[in-house]
């Protein structure tokens, strides 16, 4: 096996752990299980003794190497490529049904792996994920909370999020600085259920509505090339104070604000239709 990782990443050697995370997806006898950045196989091995096929992720050729003679080909299929590139809907399309994902996620590409499945999900049925305690705390965050933003919003429209169990550092090698919390994600889009037609638009609306945090919500939609009256209607009969920011609006809420703009006729804008989607944070 390679000494160390080179790619930033920071390896479990906790095997309680591993079939902690193994046994979080559930029944996944009979099921095509994606595990995003192997390593040494911790969780893989664990993923081999209760899943029909494990498509395991790695980017790092000295890991996929050891990870092919260590399971020969069979249950478990080592694909050497960037996560970021593969392409979840032709997985399930082979599977011939929804996904399971299990990864530890390396800490340089959380968000934008967590977009990647958010931009998946309809080929996802669920995923355990561990990532660090910070950004789980974002995730899972209701809305009021410090740790309530973008992030929070763009997974949680996409299904519910729970957080199972936090690792210490010395679960890794190398240990990190922070501790990692595994959570769980149930793939349930919410849009249709809360009449969003275009879900695009609404995270690109969305990222605007949570711009500054110190910012009230008018102003940050002001800010965006919203008109002051239009805001102020739109706030209004949405039920939302002036004074609002976005940090303490469920999504329910802030789908409301975002038909109403729909239906209203300054809903072309296109300063905020046509923005391109970033990182969330």
């Amino acid at each position: 096996m390679p000494s160390k990782p080179k790619l930033g990443q920071n390896l479990l050697i906790d095997h309680q752990a591993a079939e902690r995370i193994a046994a979080a997806l559930g029944d996944v006898a009979g099921r095509t299980v994606v595990e995003i950045g192997p390593g040494r196989g911790a969780i893989t091995g664990e993923l081999a003794a209760r899943a029909s096929h494990v498509l395991a992720v790695e980017l790092d050729s000295e890991f996929a190497a050891a990870l092919r003679r260590r399971f020969p080909a069979g249950r478990v299929t080592i694909l050497e490529q960037d996560v970021l590139r593969f392409d979840f809907a032709a997985a399930r399309a082979r599977a011939g049904m929804k996904l399971r994902v299990v990864g530890n996620l390396p800490y340089y590409i959380t968000s934008p792996l967590l977009l990647k499945l958010a931009a998946s999900h309809a080929a996802l049925d669920l995923a355990v994920l561990m990532v660090q305690q910070e950004v789980a705390a974002r995730v899972t965050a209701a809305p009021g909370s410090r740790d309530y933003g973008l992030l929070t919003v763009t997974v949680q429209i996409h299904g519910p999020v729970e957080p199972l169990f936090t690792l210490p550092p010395s679960a890794f090698s190398p240990p990190p600085q922070v501790r990692s919390t595994v959570f769980r994600w149930r793939f349930a889009p919410r849009f249709a259920e809360l009449g969003i037609a275009d879900p695009a638009g609404f995270l690109r609306f969305a990222r605007r509505a949570f711009a500054h945090k110190r910012k009230t919500l008018a102003n940050n939609l002001r800010a965006a090339g919203f008109a002051p009256p239009a805001v102020t209607a739109a706030l209004a009969q949405a039920g939302i104070h002036p004074q609002s920011r976005a940090e303490a609006l469920p999504l329910e809420t802030l789908a409301r604000l975002w038909n109403g703009f729909q239906s209203a006729p300054h809903a072309d804008n296109p300063q905020l239709i046509g923005a391109q989607e970033g990182e969330p944070s």
